[in-house]
């Protein structure tokens, strides 16, 4: 493996990280604790899909940036530093547009696609809900057809970008065993939506998609009548690896708070850094973070060869969430007192931390998921 950075991408973190800390960052920062409005969330959006976060894996000939899965993993990493908030925004309005350009008919793509990848449109995925969790073959939501029609009623909740997206790719059932994915203009379809108030990451719009007798026409199909659970389960190796950027971002921006602290905290009349425990916790934070990065780099260098990686980022998935929250944990203690309150960052580090060992897959989950590929044995009913 090739640890080492092209030119190019050095070049282009270097003018990110620039961009991040003069520009974005300070915007992104006013807007923890509240979900993003849709006029802010444009704003936002505006900004990074200039540096292809965003609309970094739509091609450049279809208005994005064509970028590999390894360089888009950097960016968002480095984003996440800042506000996983951000990040987790432009990942799923990312994610529908890719959607969009693989399997929307040229109709779609010519009226929505420019929209997504300048950020002047909001996407989001909805496929959970109340009773399925994250068993998308137990999706509910009906959509029955009414002539050139479809009548779609049901509800989603978790669905990430819900309160603010403009498009809405919802998967539905349109028959005894088959699940068809379409997309919802919010202009033109009637739905609603609720934000659902949450632990952390307060300032990515999380929430329900609530459908009454949504008529939608059949030109709104993505792909074929009864494609949508194998296109859904295509995007999650995707998913996973992306979540798990979010999660590297949040424990490298506990990290070097935490070393900072270290560095300048006295107690005793020395540096707390200097402190044998202290610098064992430093050191287990450190190790946890490079042995995570390894493991989400493998899983992103794998999709960008165009190879299956089921059992990679579910590996990544685990160890990068999980050591996050061990990570954010180790900051409080290192901070003491101070990191309990609010004016530090890390109690939020810690909150963002634990959300994402819950999406795309928890832990359990993923770890099924490995156990399956290991033994050929199939732990799901």
């Amino acid at each position: 493996m090739d640890f080492e950075l092209s030119e190019e991408q050095r070049l282009g973190l270097d003018a990110w990280r620039r961009f991040l800390e003069r520009d974005l960052g300070p915007l992104a920062q006013r807007n923890h604790e509240t979900a993003f409005s849709n006029e802010v969330a444009r704003e936002l959006l505006a900004l990074t899909t200039q540096f292809g976060v965003g609309n970094g894996w739509v091609s450049e000939d279809e208005g994005g940036v064509g970028l590999d899965f390894v360089t888009s993993g950097l960016l968002f990493e480095e984003l996440a530093r800042w506000s996983p908030d951000v990040a987790g925004l432009a990942w799923v309005t990312e994610g529908a547009s890719l959607k969009l350009q693989q399997v929307g008919s040229p109709e779609l793509k010519a009226r929505y696609l420019p929209g997504l990848t300048a950020g002047t449109l909001i996407g989001c995925s909805a496929i959970s809900e109340p009773g399925c969790g994250s068993n998308a073959r137990g999706v509910r939501t009906k959509a029955v057809r009414d002539g050139s029609h479809f009548r779609i009623t049901g509800e989603k909740i978790w669905t990430s970008n819900a309160t603010i997206a403009d498009l809405v790719l919802l998967l539905a059932r349109t028959g005894e065993d088959e699940l068809t994915l379409f997309l919802l203009d919010r202009r033109e379809h009637a739905f609603t939506t609720r934000e659902i108030p949450k632990l952390g990451l307060n300032g990515w719009s999380m929430g329900q998609v609530i459908l009454e007798d949504a008529v939608v026409g059949e030109e709104y199909i993505l792909g074929r009548i009864g494609g949508g659970l194998a296109e859904t389960m295509k995007g999650f190796e995707r998913s996973r690896c992306f979540v798990s950027t979010l999660a590297l971002g949040v424990a490298r921006a506990a990290l070097d708070a935490s070393l900072g602290y270290a560095g300048e905290r006295e107690q005793f009349g020395r540096k707390i850094g200097g402190f044998q425990l202290v610098q064992d916790m430093l050191a287990r934070m450190a190790t946890d973070l490079d042995a995570a990065r390894l493991l989400v780099y493998r899983a992103l260098s794998l999709m960008a060869a165009g190879r299956r990686c089921d059992t990679e980022a579910a590996m990544a998935k685990v160890y990068a969430t999980e050591a996050a929250q061990r990570i954010t944990s180790d900051a409080i203690q290192v901070h003491g007192a101070f990191g309990l309150t609010k004016e530090f960052p890390l109690e939020r580090h810690f909150r963002n931390a634990r959300m994402l060992t819950v999406p795309d897959g928890t832990t359990q989950i993923n770890r099924l998921i490995i156990g399956r590929a290991l033994t050929g044995l199939n732990a799901f009913v």
